[in-house]
């Protein structure tokens, strides 16, 4: 199978920030790997695409927190699906809102594993594939968490800004092959990702966002497009970005 479209690769994309992005690479021209855990809705979302858009879509089914999966669904590649030239790391989550002494072991494993060492697990399997080519472009998907540390955040917040970290180290250690490397730091994002963190409480998962209009899943994948579509001697290393109607990660303005 001959490659005539840029290939992006997009972690966690069944739901919110990931599924958002899959769509607009779609809807431009690309061809797309959708990766996640829940294989149905991959699959959902692959005949949806490929009957709007008509680009080709590859499912792969795996756990970025289990370093077998990883390798093998990524050894799996063949053709032109290897040749990927975007990297769209954006599998994460947070589980609890406890403080730091009364943390749970599981929700700080569970994030540490997933925001961390998922990313590092996808990345290293990745990047050789990139760095052959003297080419590709990793798009990191942080938080504000991890610009701003906010009361009962803690282990959260200490995962995304790894994330901020590793994105610095990858655009130190990929300069020589030209790989660009971009972080994209969202606030508040309406997506399932207050419902994962609240244990499935969709009344307070709802809640979250009262009183103010908070980003979706398209306004991020918006931008993350929008990185990626720069001249290739142009690399955005950095971006926040938040509701109107919020400041930082503390700082809303909420009507009645």
């Amino acid at each position: 199978m001959m490659k005539t479209k840029k290939i992006v690769f997009i972690t966690g994309a069944t739901s919110g920030i990931g599924k958002a992005c899959a769509e607009k690479f779609a809807a431009n021209n690309f061809d797309v790997i959708i990766t996640g855990r829940r294989n149905e809705l991959l699959k959902e979302l692959a005949a949806q695409l490929e009957q709007k858009y008509h680009s080709d879509i590859l499912c792969l089914n795996f756990d970025v927190r289990k370093l077998a999966e990883v390798k093998k669904a990524i050894a799996s590649l063949e053709g032109k699906w290897k040749e990927i030239d975007i990297l769209v790391n954006n599998a994460g989550l947070a589980a609890g809102l406890d403080p730091i002494d009364k943390g749970n072991i599981d929700d700080w494993e569970t994030m540490i594993d997933t925001n961390i060492k998922g990313l590092l697990y996808v990345s290293r399997q990745i990047i050789p594939i990139m760095t052959s080519r003297n080419s590709g472009h990793i798009i990191n998907i942080g938080s504000i968490a991890g610009k701003e540390v906010y009361a009962n955040g803690n282990v959260y917040c200490a995962t995304k800004s790894a994330v901020d970290s590793l994105t610095k180290a990858m655009r130190i250690d990929l300069l020589k092959y030209g790989i660009k490397v971009t972080a994209v730091h969202p606030g508040a994002v309406e997506t399932e990702f207050s419902l994962v963190r609240l244990k499935g409480n969709e009344q307070a998962a709802k809640n979250v966002y009262k009183g103010f209009k908070p980003l979706i899943g398209a306004d991020i994948a918006e931008i993350v497009h929008y990185v990626s579509s720069q001249p290739e001697h142009v690399n955005i290393n950095d971006i926040v970005v938040m509701p109107t109607a919020q400041a930082s990660t503390a700082y809303f303005f909420k009507k009645e």
